[in-house]
């Protein structure tokens, strides 16, 4: 069984940071894909930024140049650096996971999702 774990959410002041994790446990063989999506209240939900088994990322327009997500591969966890965090920023944010088994076969893993809620 797989489950992502997610960490770091909380109440932040605009301008602040915030760093989340998530980390992947079970039986997993390799990664495609980890990343963060985000879903405020009456909005679509927003895939915020995802990091490829090559190391690539890819950040949704919104968050350039204030997000970073990282991979620690020993530890199937990725972590998302938010800094300059805005009001808009306030969501739900959800660990997403692509994940291969040991047979070749692909599978998509959510976390719980973890409230970050910007404001003074």
């Amino acid at each position: 069984q797989v489950q992502l774990v997610e960490s770091g959410g909380g109440l932040v002041q605009p301008g602040g940071s915030l760093r989340l994790g998530c980390a992947a446990s079970g039986s997993i063989f390799s990664i495609n894909t980890m990343g963060w999506y985000r879903q405020a209240p009456g909005k679509e939900r927003e895939l915020v930024t995802v990091i490829t088994s090559g190391g690539n990322t890819n950040y949704a327009d919104s968050v350039k140049g204030r997000f970073t997500l990282s991979r620690e591969n020993a530890k199937n966890t990725v972590y998302l650096q938010m800094s300059s965090l805005k009001s808009e920023d306030t969501a739900v944010y959800c660990c997403y996971a692509l994940l291969r088994s040991s047979s070749g076969r692909l599978y998509d893993y959510w976390g719980q999702g973890t409230q970050v809620t910007v404001s003074s």
